[in-house]
């Protein structure tokens, strides 16, 4: 169902009733009947006021009825954030009420402001405003304009915050005095954007803002604007092409009677530093370079003071602990360029339902091993799971078997560890404790397609501080012939294994035969084992986020070259495991 049409005419009349002109304190009453009673039958005298001599009980004077408009505590006052055009009606509703007329509206008029009314219809009803020069239509819900509509005596037109797709509903018959156009907060998009902004649409254009739209292409855009002899204002911040590298300086050099650009005066210095860029085209990338980098981590809890000491059998814990990030990808991929060197990318599962049988089939024969060889617990077997889970570094496989499984899986996952759509999880190389953890890193972020880059820097990046912890078993020695974990071989290992026996046993047989003694072979082996250190082998990390802080990134769109933040994730650690890390040294 579509939304009901809202004109701008209409939108004009609530707000002048709105304003009450013509009830108390304002309009004509008990409470002035004797200034506005006629003193002869001829109609010219009703618009001329009596003189205030003695008035009639019930009746308010004039200076009275004005304090209760101007009055900030009065329940007449008008409403914060209305403009000096309503308190000069309001005030010219209760001096003279007799002159508030259409006739007497079309011709006041010079600026017309109609903010956030939901107007999504500009109608020809805005003609009759004969001497308007500001129009303000921002905030609404338009999506274009039929120009011939506009009065030709405007010189301002402002459109923020609307949803134009396009400047070109502007260009047919546009007003042709227009000195300044805001566009910002649109959603302007496309290269041909740069042909609406010529000097045959806007010959007297003084000021442009085309802010925050999804523009591209900085080389046609700055190409179309050179034909505009009277711009000196100009706003392209917050847009695609903003980001690419040398922007500032290819837009003044191309530019050369621009004052200001994107809210900042342009300095003859700068106009000096950036001579002769326009001309070097082959600097003008359309890519953008984004730096990244993490410095010390501080006040993180050492785990490892609070976990008891390991037995003979294990297990033996070892904590890291490390940064990431979700960043926006790339559409040829950053993860093979950077997996290993400088970051190690994190993809989690979309989705639970993208856990495969094979993944399940691990997590089963790791508890039968460990059932079998008697060394997990419960709650053991609950970690293993989880780390299964919550410590992936690729994605899943395809679709699982078992809703109850997947059930049971499902609330092990931290949604933290998990990038938003759209994005990928960088993270710092893991490090163990120590007071301060040096994270030094440092990764640079190359992008083409510019238009995601600017969604994902307006909704920022979430840094997560994140605990590995790894158990490390060690490894049971191969079991006995007449184990039942044997019995799972199979059987051509069995027969192989049986003729080696019997060919050892023959041999021996031999010997005995001779009278020759048999070395104790055994006993040498058992005496190397004991020499050789024990094999370890770990379990699937188990990820623990210990904090996460959302990081703003709007300010790389307006202009900032630089963003840097310290986040805090509150109080992590506490007295007693300092005193326990402390006498642990």
């Amino acid at each position: 169902m579509e939304p009901e049409t809202r004109t701008l005419s209409a939108a004009v009349r609530e707000h002048l009733r709105q304003l009450c002109l013509h009830e108390f304190p304002c309009g004509t009453g008990s409470w002035n009947k004797s200034r506005f009673l006629p003193q002869t039958s001829r109609a010219w005298r009703e618009l001329i006021p009596r003189e205030e001599k003695a008035l009639s009980p019930g009746e308010e004077t004039v200076e009275d009825l004005l304090g209760l408009v101007r009055s900030a505590h009065s329940p007449w006052a008008l409403v914060e954030g209305s403009s000096a055009e309503d308190l000069f009606l309001k005030e010219l509703a209760i001096q003279n009420p007799l002159m508030l007329k259409d006739s007497f509206f079309y011709t006041y008029f010079r600026s017309l402001r109609v903010v956030d009314k939901d107007v999504s219809l500009v109608d020809k009803e805005l003609l009759k405003f004969v001497k308007l020069e500001e129009l303000v239509l921002s905030a609404n819900q338009i999506k274009e304009i039929d120009t011939t509509n506009l009065p030709p005596t405007l010189k301002v037109l402002e459109l923020y915050g609307n949803k134009i797709t396009s400047m070109e509903c502007l260009c047919h018959h546009p007003p042709p005095r227009l000195q300044h156009l805001g566009l910002g907060h649109n959603n302007l998009l496309g290269h041909l954007e740069s042909l609406h902004v010529t000097s045959d649409h806007w010959p007297n254009l003084v000021s442009l803002d085309l802010s925050f739209n999804n523009l591209t292409d900085l080389h046609s855009m700055v190409a179309g604007l050179q034909t505009l002899q009277h711009l000196r204002l100009l706003l392209l911040q917050g847009n695609p092409l903003a980001l690419v590298p040398h922007y500032r300086g290819f837009t003044i050099d191309s530019l050369a009677r621009l004052c200001v650009l994107d809210d900042i005066t342009v300095a003859s210095s700068e106009k000096h530093l950036f001579r002769g860029l326009s001309h070097s085209e082959d600097l003008l990338v359309p890519e953008a370079q984004i730096l990244v980098t993490v410095g010390n981590l501080r006040g993180v809890l050492d785990s490892s003071v609070l976990d008891p000491e390991p037995g003979p059998q294990g297990p033996f814990i070892t904590y890291n602990y490390y940064v990431t990030y979700d960043f926006v990808e790339d559409e040829e991929g950053e993860g093979s360029q950077y997996s290993g060197v400088l970051a190690e990318i994190i993809k989690p599962p979309s989705s639970l339902e993208q856990l495969g049988e094979d993944i399940l089939e691990e997590i089963i024969e790791d508890i039968e091993e460990s059932l079998e060889s008697g060394l997990a617990s419960l709650s053991e077997l609950g970690e293993m799971e989880e780390s299964i889970v919550s410590g992936a570094s690729e994605p899943l496989p395809q679709s699982i078997g078992s809703a109850e499984e997947l059930a049971k899986l499902r609330p092990l996952l931290d949604p933290r560890l998990c990038p938003s759509p759209g994005t990928v999880l960088f993270s710092t190389v893991p490090k163990p404790w120590s007071d301060v953890i040096p994270c030094n890193y440092e990764l640079q972020h190359t992008l083409k397609d510019l238009v995601p880059l600017k969604a994902f820097l307006l909704s920022g990046t979430t840094v997560t501080v994140v605990e590995e912890k790894i158990l490390s078993w060690p490894v049971e020695q191969p079991p006995s012939s007449d184990s039942p974990l044997a019995a799972k071989k199979g059987k051509g290992e069995k027969d192989k294994k049986e003729k080696e026996k019997d060919k050892k046993d023959k041999k021996g047989k031999d010997k005995a035969d001779k009278g020759e003694k048999e070395p104790p072979k055994a006993q040498k082996g058992s005496k190397k084992q004991k020499e050789l250190p024990k094999e370890m082998r770990q379990d699937p990390p188990i990820l623990r986020v210990l904090g996460s802080s959302p990081v703003v990134l709007e300010a790389l769109l307006a202009g900032e070259s630089f963003v840097s933040t310290v986040c805090n994730f509150g109080v992590i650690r506490t007295l007693e495991a300092d005193r326990l890390t402390l006498n642990r040294v």
